[in-house]
C-alpha cells in the first residue's frame, strides 16, 4: 500500500486545505453548454481529488460545441448544483475560465474579452467554486498572445505576457484564490499538418521564462509539460516560480510521488487517469491496477465514458 507517498500527504492551498496532492486536470468532454445533472455525477463522483479543476469553461458566447460557459443565470444555477454536490462529499473544486479564440479579435474585442473574465470570475463565486483558473495554455486566447510567431499583438499588448496579467489583475479583483495553466512546450496534434508556429522554440520560451517570475502572487501555477516526459522541464519553471506548483502531462503515480518528495511539485494533476479512474485517489494508495479510458467516448456526450 501507497499511503506513506509524499502525493497523498495534506497540503494548504491558498488557504484551501487539501487532503491529497492529487489534482484532476480539467477535461474538455462537450457534454452541454449548460451543467446538468450528468455533470453534477461526474465531478461527484471524483470528489475524493485533493482538487478538482473543472472543465474549460467559456468566459462568452463563442462558437464551440457542446462547452459549457459562465456568462448566464443558467449557467451560474447548472455549476452551483455541481459545486454544492461536490462540497457535500467533502470535495474542493475550482473551474477554469476560457477564451477559446477562434479567430483573430479587435481590440476593442480584446478589452471586452477581458471584461469578460471579471464577469465570469465573479459568477464562479455565485456558483459556489473555491476559485478560478485562467486557461493560457494550448493553442487559445491567451496562448496566442504568448506567442512571437502569430503576431496578435497591438498597440495595448506590445508585450507578450500584458493580456494575461490585464486579465489576470481584472480577475483578482473578483477572487482571491487564482491560478494560471500554462504550456509552453505545447507541440499541436490537432491540425494536420501541424501549424509549426504553435511548436516551442528558443524565442517562445524565453517569453514564458520572462512571464512566470511576474506571476508570484498567483494561488498557483499549473504547468503542462513536454510532450516526452522530463522532471527536468518542470524543475525549469518550479525554479521561475516561488508558489505554489502544479505539474501535469505523463506521470504515474510513481513519478509523480518522485516530484512531490523532490520539491519539483507541489501536487500533481491527472486528466486521462480520473476519466477511466473516479477512485484515482484511492487506487493510487492500495496500489491498484489503473483502467484505461475509452478515447471513442471523450466527446459523445452521454453518460457512457463519462460517469
Amino acid at each position: 500500500m501507497s499511503q506513506g507517498s509524499a502525493l497523498l500527504r495534506p497540503v494548504t492551498l491558498s488557504g484551501l486545505s487539501l487532503p491529497n496532492r492529487v489534482v484532476m486536470a480539467p477535461t474538455t468532454r462537450c457534454r452541454g453548454t449548460v451543467p446538468s445533472v450528468l455533470h453534477a455525477l461526474h465531478y461527484a463522483r471524483r470528489a475524493a481529488a485533493g482538487l478538482i479543476i473543472c472543465e474549460g469553461t467559456l468566459v462568452s458566447q463563442q462558437d464551440v460545441a457542446g462547452v459549457p460557459g459562465l456568462f448566464t443565470s443558467a449557467q451560474v444555477s447548472g455549476w452551483r448544483r455541481v459545486t454544492d454536490l461536490v462540497h457535500s462529499l467533502g470535495g474542493r473544486i475550482m473551474v477554469q475560465l476560457w477564451h477559446a479564440g477562434l479567430r483573430p479579435l479587435g481590440p476593442a474585442e480584446i478589452s471586452a474579452a477581458v471584461s469578460d473574465y471579471r464577469l465570469a470570475a465573479a459568477n464562479a463565486l455565485r456558483a459556489g467554486f473555491d476559485g478560478v483558473e485562467i486557461a493560457a495554455n494550448g493553442t487559445y486566447l491567451i496562448a496566442q498572445f504568448l506567442n512571437p510567431r502569430l503576431n496578435r499583438r497591438t498597440d495595448s499588448y506590445r508585450e507578450p505576457g500584458r493580456l494575461l496579467l490585464d486579465i489576470l489583475d481584472a480577475v483578482s479583483t473578483i477572487d482571491t484564490r487564482v491560478g494560471v495553466r500554462l504550456s509552453p512546450y505545447w507541440v499541436p496534434s490537432d491540425s494536420t499538418p501541424p501549424d509549426p508556429a504553435y511548436f516551442p522554440s528558443v524565442e517562445s520560451l524565453s517569453v514564458y521564462d520572462s512571464l512566470v517570475p511576474q506571476l508570484s502572487s498567483l494561488a498557483y501555477l499549473h504547468l503542462r509539460g513536454p510532450a516526452a516526459f522530463s522532471l527536468d522541464a518542470f524543475a525549469h519553471y518550479r525554479n521561475l516560480f516561488p508558489g505554489f506548483f502544479i505539474a501535469n502531462n505523463g506521470f504515474s503515480f510513481e513519478s509523480a510521488s518522485v516530484a512531490v518528495e523532490t520539491g519539483v511539485a507541489d501536487a500533481v494533476s491527472f486528466a486521462r487517469h480520473f476519466i477511466a479512474n473516479p477512485d484515482l485517489v484511492t487506487r493510487f494508495a492500495l496500489d491498484q491496477e489503473l483502467s484505461l479510458s475509452d478515447k471513442a467516448f471523450n466527446y459523445t456526450g452521454g453518460a457512457e465514458g463519462y460517469l
